[in-house]
Parts: C-alpha cells; structure tokens; sequence
C-alpha cells in the first residue's frame, strides 16, 4: 500500500508532541510494509529517516514552522515568518496554500491509495486531493482547536478548516476517547466515522543510550538531598495546560509540607504570568522554571522527579506522561488527558479542582510506600501498547477509507 502523510513536523525539528507521533508511525507503517511519501511545510535534513520519501513543500526554514504561529491561533493570519524565496514576511495561512499545491502537484505524478493527514494545518490539502483525485482521505486528530485554547471559543477560522476536513474525511483517528467525544459533540460528526488509536512511546527514546548528567540542577539535586520531593510538568506554557491550577495547588501543597520542589519545564506565552504568580504566592523558593529544553536535560528532570504532574485543561493524548513514566516518575494526571484514559495506576483530578491536586501531591510525597507502587505499575502499564500494534489498527482504518 501506498501512503501520503501529510503532517507539519518531524524529528529533529519538532517542537512537540505530533512530530514524534508522526515519525514512529511512519516507521511502524514502514515495517508492514506500506511506502510512504511525507510532506512537510519546510526544507531540512533528517537524518535518521531512511524508511520513507520526505517532501519540502517550501524552501522555509524549520526554525520557523511553528514560531510564526503554527501553535497559536490568533496568529495564523500575520505575516512573522521570514520567507527565502522572496524579502517579504509570509504567514502560517500562505504557508498552507503553498503546501496544498504542492501536494497536488506531488499526486498528479505518483498517486497513493490513501492520504492520511495530521491535524487542521493539513486538512486543506487533504480535502483538496479527495476532491481532485478522488483519494480516500484518513484525517487524523492529535488535538482540536477546543483544545488548543483550553475548551474556549478559539480562532473561528480553524474551526472551519477543522470541521471542513473532518467532514470531507473517509475515516477519523483520534488519539483517545477524550478526542472522539469532542470530535463528536462540537462538530457533529458520526461516533461511527471515527476510531481511536492511542499513541505509545518514542522507540528511540527507549533504545538511545542515555545517562543522567550530574552537572546540571545542582540546586534540585541538593534539595533532593536534603530530603524533598521533586515534582515535575513538562510542556507548552499555555492556557491548555492548566498550569495556573497547578501553581495554585502547589502553594496549598507547599503550606503543609514545605519540602516540595516544583520544577516548570517549558516556555510559552504564559511564561512572565507563571513566573510573577509564584511570586505573589510566596513560594518562589520551592519553583524552578528551566525554559524550553529537549534531549538529555529533558530526560534529567524526570530523572530527577519522583512526581509527574499533568495538569491540562484539554489534552488529547499527553507523550510527556509515558517519558515520565518511563523515568519511573509517579503521575498524577488530569481526567481531561487522554493518557489517563491507558494508565490506571495513577492519581487522576480535574483540572479546576485544586484542593484534590495537592491532597494527592501530599499523599505521595508523605508515603514512600504508595509512591514506589505508582512508579513501578505505571511504567508497566504503558509497555503494553506498541506502535507496531499501532500500525496495524492504522492499516486496517486505511482498508476501511477504502472501502
């Protein structure tokens, strides 16, 4: 079977979540088989991919994929990002229209069985090579614009494009139940048109040797040592992640037992507000924000951690949790994730309900006990889903889009 993915990211210039989706299902894909042609919306090397044709839809550079608003809605329309085929400013909208002829252009020469496209940024193109060519479409939903802006009202014009491509789709995946019901409920769509498919770890992040690099967050590793519990949350500073709930949760965590030390992994446009609110709570001590990081000093914090904390308004799937798991960190996870939709052994809450957060996070830092059991069950939980188990229920939605 042939493939076109159409999808915005890959590693090693992802900024999230979906590129590493994309890549290990690709891979997964690749191992049963299919042969997959991979658009992407910018021109780089990857230099570990030898398992499928990858496509620049444009001469743009990565740096600038998601920075010129890919991520934020209300910027979708503004010219920010650099353009090299000419000196003018282009936007993520122009960048799309770009990226549907291209891909256009790519069927008229090499026509796949089915297109399979990663979320909103690349459902126009899908829809447009249906319409065209009459390929099955597979639309696939890593996360909505009720989720991006934390279960609000969002970018109307996205909205439009999302309800256009799952409208026009053969097949929907979603990454869990969570997803599903929303893709139900706000747009409308039939429960029997979409079917959920969870995503699983990183393969490399398994396989990559790694060691922890003892040079790094001295100050953590001497409140460790001075008998603190570490409490971690890793991602986009964001109104979807909830991480306002969090703070207010860890000042009420931290006025019974002040050995807590909470670690902000992460950068985003809530940055200077979380910071100034640790501030005005008075509990700036037992706070570190580390910026944006990837790679080993990523993997540090969790290893670091003895908690994971997931605190999202809306989060449809949630990769950090399994990374954290994985570094045998304890999760506390909100009912609105969907990873807490595969993981039984861990503490589960809404988002809103802040009381209920720090009774947990006092729970697990006073009981060594129940904090080793959640640490060792959760990371066998999670094993048992494979992206090779993940690639064949994708092969058989592809057969289904085909009808």
């Amino acid at each position: 079977m042939k493939i076109l993915m159409l999808g915005w990211e890959l590693p090693p210039h992802n900024s999230g979540g979906l590129g590493v989706a994309c890549y290990n299902m690709a891979r997964a894909l690749s191992k049963e088989g299919v042969k997959i042609n991979f658009v992407l919306p910018y021109n780089a090397k990857h230099p570990k991919i030898d398992f499928m044709k990858i496509h620049a839809a444009t001469n743009l550079d990565p740096l600038f994929r998601f920075g010129g608003g890919a991520y934020v809605s209300s910027n979708v329309t503004d010219h920010l990002i650099p353009n090299p085929s000419s000196e003018q400013l282009t936007s993520i909208r122009e960048i799309q229209n770009e990226y549907c002829e291209f891909t256009k252009n790519l069927v008229a020469k090499d026509m796949p069985d089915v297109v399979h496209a990663h979320d909103w940024l690349t459902y126009e193109a899908g829809v447009a090579i249906k319409e065209k060519y009459g390929v099955p479409l597979v639309a696939h939903v890593h996360a909505t614009e009720f989720d991006r802006s934390g279960g609000s009202a969002g970018n109307p014009l996205i909205h439009a494009i999302e309800y256009e491509g799952l409208r026009a789709a053969d097949k929907i995946i979603a990454v869990s139940e969570l997803t599903k019901h929303i893709i139900h409920e706000k747009y409308g769509i039939p429960l029997s048109k979409i079917d959920v498919v969870y995503n699983s770890l990183d393969e490399d992040y398994r396989n990559d040797e790694y060691a922890f690099e003892e040079e790094y967050y001295q100050y953590a590793k001497s409140k460790k040592s001075a008998g603190y519990t570490i409490i971690s949350t890793v991602g986009r500073f964001t109104i979807q992640k909830g991480l306002s709930f969090l703070m207010f949760a860890a000042k009420k965590a931290i006025a019974k037992n002040p050995k807590l030390l909470f670690i902000f992994a992460g950068d985003g446009e809530e940055r200077d507000k979380l910071i100034n609110l640790s501030a005005e709570l008075g509990i700036s001590e037992n706070v570190i924000f580390t910026g944006f990081i990837r790679g080993t000093r990523l993997r540090d914090i969790y290893t670091l951690s003895d908690i994971f904390i997931m605190s999202s308004i809306s989060e449809p799937f949630g990769l950090t949790a399994l990374e954290a798991a994985y570094h045998g960190d304890a999760l506390i996870l909100t009912k609105e994730s969907g990873v807490s939709e595969i993981i039984s052994s861990a503490f589960k809450y809404h988002f809103w309900d802040e009381n209920k957060l720090s009774s947990q996070i006092l729970a697990l830092s006073s009981s060594p006990t129940l904090l080793k059991t959640l640490q060792k069950n959760a990371k066998q939980e999670f094993e048992q889903i494979s992206w090779e188990q993940i690639a064949k229920e994708c092969l058989e939605i592809y057969h289904l889009a085909k009808g």
